[in-house]
């Protein structure tokens, strides 16, 4: 399997001191970093627990809705359900887009720095 990162390097890398990973965790940067995964992660979680939610609720009280034939055996139930694997498929497709743009850049920054490489 193929990916765009290079292989890990040789050199020995510089352990930073506690003192050093509080600052860097008191940073500006770091707490961008933190939002940019939070706003993202976060209501995207929330509508994702609320839509499976929404079809375990449908499924238990509204049978009648749920067995509505759409066409030949193929029943509203089954399209939900079908439609929960491609939501959890999408989201996590969008979240290693998401993550490969605007959270890995930041936290490499950080790492080198916190590793002496800057």
């Amino acid at each position: 399997m193929a990916t765009d990162a290079p292989p890990p390097s040789k050199a020995e890398h510089r352990l930073p001191s506690t003192e050093e990973f509080a600052a860097v965790q008191e940073s500006a940067e770091f707490g961008e970093l933190r939002r940019s995964y939070r706003s993202f992660a976060f209501p995207l979680t929330v509508g994702f627990i609320a839509w499976y939610l929404l079809y375990v609720l449908l499924s238990n009280y509204a049978g009648d809705f749920m067995g509505t034939k759409l066409f030949g055996n193929i029943n509203v139930a089954f399209v939900l359900g079908v439609a929960q694997f491609v939501t959890t498929f999408l989201i996590a497709w969008w979240y290693s887009k998401h993550a490969a743009v605007k959270l890995d850049p930041k936290a490499e920054a950080i790492k080198s720095r916190m590793e002496g490489g800057a």
